[in-house]
Order: C-alpha cells, then sequence, then structure tokens
C-alpha cells in the first residue's frame, strides 16, 4: 500500500497563509507528476494545482492563481503547497496526490491519495 503523508493543515484567519507538506516512506515523488486537491463538506473534489516530476511545468485552477505556488524538494522527498491570502472558500480537506507513471504531465487521473489536512479559513 503506498502511503502519502500531508501535513500543514490548520485553522487560519481570513488572509493569512499556511504551507502544506506532502512526502511518501514509499515513493520518490521526484519521479512522478504530484497534484494537490481538495474537497469541501458537499461539495466535489477540486484539483487545486499540479507540479510536473521535471518541476518544469505547474497548473493551478482559476480560483488559486495568484495566491498558491507549489514546489518540489528532491532532497527532502517533499511537494509543498504555499497557500497565501487565504478565503474561507479555500476551507477543505486537501490531498496529495501522485499520477501514474507515465510521462503525460499534469492530468486529473490521480493514482494515489493521501489521507488529507483539514484547513480551514475563518475569523
Amino acid at each position: 500500500q503506498v502511503q502519502l503523508v500531508e501535513s500543514g493543515g490548520g485553522l487560519v484567519q481570513p488572509g493569512g497563509s499556511l504551507r502544506l507538506s506532502c512526502t511518501s516512506p514509499d515513493l520518490t515523488l521526484k519521479f512522478y507528476d504530484i497534484g494537490w486537491v481538495r474537497q469541501a463538506p458537499g461539495k466535489e473534489r477540486e484539483g487545486v494545482s499540479c507540479i510536473t516530476s521535471n518541476s518544469r511545468n505547474t497548473v493551478f485552477a482559476d480560483s488559486v492563481k495568484g495566491r498558491f505556488t507549489i514546489s518540489r524538494d528532491n532532497g527532502k522527498n517533499t511537494v509543498d503547497l504555499q497557500m497565501n491570502s487565504l478565503k474561507p472558500e479555500d476551507t477543505a480537506v486537501y490531498y496529495c496526490a501522485t499520477r501514474p507513471l507515465d510521462g503525460m504531465g499534469c492530468k486529473d487521473d490521480y493514482e494515489f491519495f493521501g489521507q488529507g489536512t483539514q484547513v480551514t479559513v475563518s475569523s
């Protein structure tokens, strides 16, 4: 069973920032296209961001463009999501996910998901 482990969630006020981190004890993440997706109660899962294995391409949902950034640290085997200017509508459980090793770049067909980390934006 592949494990992805997210951390960094929490409660933050509107306008605040959080940094989520994804790592794995099983996978060398630098070989994978990695995405962050989120799901709020009563809503469908939404792709937030993705970074290709070579870090040359990143993708962001329109709702987070200009506020979120995604990056890798291959030495630490992590993929981070920096979230700035957070809004109440960003409240959700955030999951990191891997795509299949097919060299197809960022597509919304993730294979493995972590257990998620809760992000709550509220005053």
